[in-house]
């Protein structure tokens, strides 16, 4: 038997599919790890917001956060499943320490700490407000 091992995975969703029906577009997810033999502790939407760059066309993406165990084996079959989906933007999956499998839940069940939003938004909107300026000149 094959090794198992915790993973984190983000995933930028396209936001425009994830407004009209969340529910198909991280589905899949979940879906796909539990049909590799995978236990998924948790998966959900950490947060909406503006892409620093446009990718694939998309300047907005919905941010995914999932925690789970899966077989070392699979993880090359699962990365290609989430290549082929087309509602993931791009996604990151990291191996974890197994000691920090439950700290790193319990987070994740209470939600994405509240950041300066309004700070860090100031800067999107100021980089944007810069490269029109920037395309108007040209």
């Amino acid at each position: 038997m094959n090794k198992e091992n915790v993973y984190e995975g983000l995933f930028i969703l396209n936001s425009d599919a994830y407004a009209r029906n969340p529910e198909e577009v991280s589905g899949p997810i979940a879906k796909t790890i539990e049909s590799l033999g995978g236990v998924v502790r948790v998966s959900r939407l950490w947060d909406e917001r503006k892409l620093a760059y446009a990718i694939k066309n998309h300047r907005r993406g919905a941010y995914w956060l999932a925690y789970f165990r899966i077989a070392t084996d699979k993880v090359a079959d699962l990365k290609r499943q989430f290549q082929l989906n087309n509602n993931i933007i791009r996604f990151q999956i990291i191996s974890l320490d197994p000691r920090l499998e439950e700290t790193l839940v319990q987070h994740a069940l209470a939600g994405p700490a509240k950041v300066e939003e309004e700070e860090t938004q100031n800067v999107y909107e100021e980089e944007d407000e810069e490269n029109e300026a920037e395309e108007t000149a040209e």
